[in-house]
């Protein structure tokens, strides 16, 4: 037994004393097959559950190793439970196998345990889609089930690994480009071809769907590029907005030798297919009112593609979900930051995109000067006493919204302009009554939901250029937008507890500096309400990845930020 670094409960619940000098080392592994989910002064709790076990032995991990890592620095013995819950979830990942040859009507599913496979034949939803039995071990299953059976496996508490392969699509000759605008050799960084690598597989290791969890800033969409260069196939890529498929086409003209009429892009205002074509989940899910179909569905089918990218594939809506789940011949590509889903579907990611098949600690790319450092900051300021009254006599939804909307955030806002002059500044928010009034008062331009595409790209452009120095910007910043010299971020309201909105609003300002100089971002909440609640809960991802917020009071924030940066010069 090792020193009190944590404790394991009875309910998969792993205690860890932050202040140990093992933490770094403990959150490093935990990562591997557990998530944060509290983190109260001294003591964070991580919990393991079937997808995080899941994930780790499909990266290889067995139970005993997780096991033995726990019990190296528990303080007290593990719960027999818990290690045999850990037994029982890692074992079930291989327990079943489906098999056969792509393109086949009938696929073989396999399973180690016949009375687990019994038991789902005779299952009233599941035993539908089989078709007989091969042997006692062994059912055929009709190909066209191949996606719905194993969601609805995992959903029962059983991952199938597939390991039927996949169509090998229109093929699509090009490579990655000599050169780039900036004159420079273009090469993938070390990580990014593992990550590629890690996708695509080899006669040893599976491969061909899953995910890749990379920070903003770290080069997702090259990992993408790479991994079609690697397949040589035609791909539909599926992202989140228009401004990230505009990236997207750029990028793949810039970095490979692809020609502009082999690009394709779907969108509202064009509608090319092409070898390589970009759309929106929007565009996916677009439906006329009065009709109840999904009108661009089509797509997914339009060509033989041999590769289906999901960029940000945490944000996959529900009927893309489904229409995946009948494509399952094609090779399968999510990229994120982060593989938290706030609708609870991280299970439907597992099996019909893939489990996660690389991830690069965002501490280990900061320290490798890939990313840049990143100091968090949490400001808290007080209510005005009408404000208070308001408060204490709301409903809890309108608490929310009074103490995101605090006009006392206004003079933080001021203060932090102040400080940082000179830099680009991002302001972020999520009410757009909040969002209008501060840029009116600091003659700052408003970037929303409402803005046009084209005024967007123009503001964008003159953010890149220095033109503007500050913009505010609701929640359409949030995702795929390409700032690389965005060095400030001053978040003053935020979408509940979304860990998933706090990493990708820190990911505005990830990117490497030209001048290797730091980041900040700027976290403003009302102090004692519902919103400091929330940004525990918006931390959690940030601080599993090994980050720390400072906490000072709206009113010394000036001289406080100071005193960070000064600390930061010393350490460097």
């Amino acid at each position: 037994m090792g020193s009190f670094d944590l404790v394991v409960q009875q309910d998969m619940t792993i205690l860890v004393y932050a202040n140990s000098p093992l933490y770094e080392d403990m959150r490093q592994a935990l990562q591997r097959f557990a998530q944060l989910v509290k983190h109260p002064a001294g003591i964070h709790t991580f919990k393991m559950s079937s997808i995080t076990l899941w994930n780790a032995a499909s990266a290889g991990m067995e139970s005993e190793e997780v096991i033995a890592l726990l019990e190296q620095h528990a303080s007290t013995p593990v719960p027999m439970k818990v290690k045999q819950d850990i037994q029982l979830w890692m074992g079930r990942y291989g327990l079943f196998t489906l098999e056969g040859e792509e393109g086949a009507g009938i696929l073989e599913l396999t399973c180690t345990d016949r009375a687990v496979l019994e038991r789902m034949i005779q299952d009233g939803e599941l035993g539908l889609m089989f078709s007989g039995r091969m042997s006692e071990h062994t059912a055929w299953v009709q190909a066209k089930h191949r996606g719905r059976l194993k969601r609805d496996l995992a959903r029962a508490g059983y991952p199938v690994v597939d390991r039927v392969g996949y169509r090998e699509g229109e093929r699509l000759a090009f490579s990655l480009a000599v050169t780039i605008a900036e004159g420079k050799p273009f090469e993938l960084r070390s990580y990014q071809q593992e990550a590629i690598q890690a996708f695509v597989g080899s006669e040893q290791v599976l491969g061909g769907d899953g995910v890749v969890v990379l920070p903003c800033g770290a080069g997702k969409t090259v990992v993408g590029i790479g991994a079609i260069a690697a397949l040589q196939s035609e791909t539909l890529i599926l992202t989140s907005n228009a401004t990230s498929v505009k990236q997207w086409k750029s990028e793949l003209l810039k970095k490979t030798t692809l020609r502009e009429d082999q690009i394709g892009t779907y969108t509202a205002n064009e509608k090319q297919v092409r070898p390589i074509t970009i759309s929106t989940y929007q565009m996916m899910t677009f439906r006329r009112p009065d009709e109840e179909e999904w009108i661009h569905m089509h797509l997914f089918h339009e060509r033989n593609w041999g590769l289906l990218i999901y960029d940000e594939v945490h944000l996959l809506p529900a009927p893309v979900f489904r229409t995946t789940a009948d494509l399952q011949a094609a090779r399968r590509l999510g990229l994120t930051a982060t593989l938290i889903r706030e609708d609870g579907c991280e299970q439907d990611v597992f099996s019909l995109i893939g489990p996660k098949r690389y991830e690069k600690p965002w501490k280990q790319l900061e320290q490798e000067g890939w990313i840049a450092k990143v100091h968090c900051v949490e400001v808290r300021v007080g209510m005005e006493e009408h404000l208070s009254e308001c408060y204490h006599t709301a409903s809890e939804r309108d608490k929310a919204r009074l103490a995101g909307e605090n006009v006392q955030k206004g003079q933080v806002v001021d203060r932090l302009l102040k400080r940082h002059s000179s830099e680009p500044t991002l302001i972020i928010g999520q009410y757009l009554n909040q969002l209008k009034t501060l840029a009116e008062r600091l003659h700052i331009p408003l970037m929303t939901g409402k803005t046009p595409q084209e005024e967007r790209e123009e503001l964008y452009r003159q953010f890149r250029s220095g033109q503007i120095r500050q913009l505010i910007v609701s929640k359409v910043a949030n995702f795929a937008v390409d700032l690389p010299d965005a060095t400030i971020a001053i978040q003053i309201s935020g979408s509940y507890g979304s860990r998933q909105e706090e990493a990708q609003r820190l990911g505005r300002v990830l990117r490497a500096k030209a001048d290797g100089r730091d980041a900040y971002f700027y976290s403003v909440v009302t102090d004692q309400s519902k919103e400091q609640e929330f940004a525990r809960k918006r931390q959690l991802f940030l601080l599993e990845q090994g980050y720390t917020y400072d906490v000072m009071k709206g009113e010394g924030v000036y001289e406080a930020c100071g005193a960070i940066e000064h600390a930061s010069e010393g350490e460097s």
